[in-house]
């Protein structure tokens, strides 16, 4: 069994605090975070602090289906998912810096790329695309990344590929 749990819409006050601690360049209103896990609640996990933490939260992770070259915009609502999706869109995997290069997150990626054995997409800030080239993400050029701020990079994961 995975440390990592089900997202609940009570769970959004810890979000939100772990989101302007990790992404605080990021800003996303409360109503934008739910509105996520409400449209595909089977795409959204978190994982619980231990006990004496910092914070309730030690990581969440917000993803659900999309268009391939759509990126979402940074806080502004989906208001509906595609009919047709063809790729499966990680929107924020955040993880407290105590929960770091614990493996959590490589456990959330697997758990979710084993559940939609699709291709994935993601915009890459923060400088993390040595993070996503290690989960099989490469860059793609020419999709609009500016609402992610300057050095985002739009990456997409092909198929299903286990790891090893």
């Amino acid at each position: 069994m995975i440390p990592w749990r089900p997202m609940t819409a009570s769970d959004l006050p810890a979000i939100l605090a772990l989101a302007a601690l990790v992404h605080p360049g990021f800003p996303e209103d409360a109503e934008i975070l739910a509105e996520k896990r409400a449209l595909h609640p089977l795409g959204c996990f978190t994982l619980d602090a231990p006990p004496g933490a910092p914070t309730a939260l030690a990581g969440y992770l917000l993803s659900h289906p999309w268009r391939l070259g759509d990126v979402p915009k940074l806080n502004r609502r989906l208001h509906n998912l595609p009919q047709t999706p063809n790729c499966h869109y990680l929107h924020d995997l955040a993880l407290h810096p105590t929960a770091r290069h614990t493996g959590h997150a490589t456990t959330i990626l697997q758990h979710l790329f084993a559940q939609t054995p699709t291709t994935h997409a993601l915009v890459a800030v923060n400088n993390s695309t040595k993070f996503w080239s290690r989960h099989g993400f490469r860059p793609v050029k020419g999709v609009a990344v500016e609402s992610y701020g300057a050095g985002a990079a739009y990456m997409v994961r092909s198929g299903y590929t286990p790891f090893t």
